[in-house]
Order: structure tokens, then sequence, then C-alpha cells
């Protein structure tokens, strides 16, 4: 396999940016009083990575959730800077690959403006050359849309794409959409999870990611 790939697309919640404690808060804000005293994290994780409103739906038992997702996002948006930060080595192992020809791709069931917001706040938003948000498919993951679509976007060959997320439904519609399937071993769901939901690989290290490409990791400080 080793430099084959010549395209990484990426989930961005939970895989390259570190926004779990922000979702878990959001919940918790919009959901008070449409959930049980004692809702908490371990409610959320299982779903995460859902679309938003089918999340609510699931928590909130209700049909409509319009009012509950625009409550959601006024806490994600008024918590967003104080809570985001990229993943150990993200930045610098996208910022590589990207200079080395690779083809970046962010796929994730989050609307526009707070993908690209995300993006730009951690400083990987240039580096990004296609994003596919819940806003650009009919069907989001684990249908194979969102990831071919990504794929059409960048023109570019599922077999030689890899496409990494933390959780089940990247891994689902990383395999229908024909690409190979890479969970991170730091998704809040845990590894095992991933790997029941059919991930090719694992990493434990963003860095771990060179391998795919051909490239070396490096290991001593220059200097």
């Amino acid at each position: 396999m080793t430099g084959k790939i010549k395209t990484m697309l990426f989930d961005l919640d939970g895989t390259i940016i570190d926004t779990n404690e922000l979702i878990i808060r959001s919940f918790i804000e919009s959901l008070k009083g449409y959930v049980p005293e004692d809702f908490g994290r371990d409610h959320i994780i299982p779903s995460m990575g859902n679309p938003l409103t089918d999340q609510m739906k699931l928590f909130s038992g209700l049909d409509n959730v319009d009012h509950l997702v625009a409550a959601y996002r006024e806490v994600n948006l008024r918590l967003h800077d104080e809570y985001v930060k990229p993943f150990d080595y993200v930045n610098e192992v996208i910022a590589k690959l990207h200079n080395n020809g690779i083809q970046i791709g962010v796929v994730t069931t989050k609307m526009r403006l707070t993908t690209e917001r995300g993006l730009k706040f951690v400083g990987l938003f240039d580096y990004v050359d296609a994003i596919v948000t819940i806003d650009d498919v009919v069907n989001p993951k684990p249908h194979a849309e969102p990831v071919s679509k990504a794929v059409e976007l960048l023109g570019a060959d599922p077999k030689t794409t890899v496409m990494v997320g933390d959780s089940m439904v990247d891994i689902q519609s990383a395999i229908a959409a024909g690409t190979i399937a890479v969970g991170v071993a730091w998704s809040l769901k845990g590894e095992q999870k991933l790997k029941e939901a059919g991930a090719h690989h694992v990493i434990h290290d963003m860095r771990d990611l060179y391998s795919f490409v051909g490239m070396e990791r490096e290991t001593l400080a220059k200097g």
C-alpha cells in the first residue's frame, strides 16, 4: 500500500478537531427540560457523528426539533473558540501531506458555517482542497454519498483514497464509497467499535498517516 495513496479525506469533529467537550456541553445546555436530570456524556457519545437533527429526535423523543437544533447551534457558536483545538500533530501532518501533493478533503455531518469556522480557527482551512458538509448531500454518512462526493470533487480514485474518522458512520461511509477506511484510536467511542464497523486500519497518532503515502516519519529533530 505504501506510496499509492493520493487523497486523504477526514471527518472533522473528534477526528482532526477536538470538539468533543463543546459538543457534549452544547447538547446538555440545549436539551435542559427535555431530557431526564441524569442525561449526560454517556448518553451522547454513542450517537456522536450522526446528523444533529437525528440526535435531537433521539434524545428528546420529539418529531419537530427545529427549536432544539437552533438552541444547540447558539450554544455551540457562543462557546466555539473557548473549547475548540486541533488534536496532536494534526496541523503538522495535514500541512506536510498537502505540501507533498496529497489531496486533502473534509467530509462532515456538520453544516458549512461551523465547518469552515472550525477549520479557519485551528489554521487548517488553507490546506483543504474540498469540503463536503451536511448542507451538500441528500444522504449523510453512513451513506456513501458524502465520501463519494468528496472523491468526485477532487477528481480522485476511491482505490487511492483514505477516509479517516472517529465514528462508525465514517467507517461505513468510507467502505460504501470504495475507499480505505481508517479509524482514529483517540475516538471517544473506542478503537474496538471502529474495528467492528470494518475499519481497514486504526491509527494511534496522526503521524501514522505518513506511511500511507510513503513519507518518512521524522524521529529526530533537525538542528
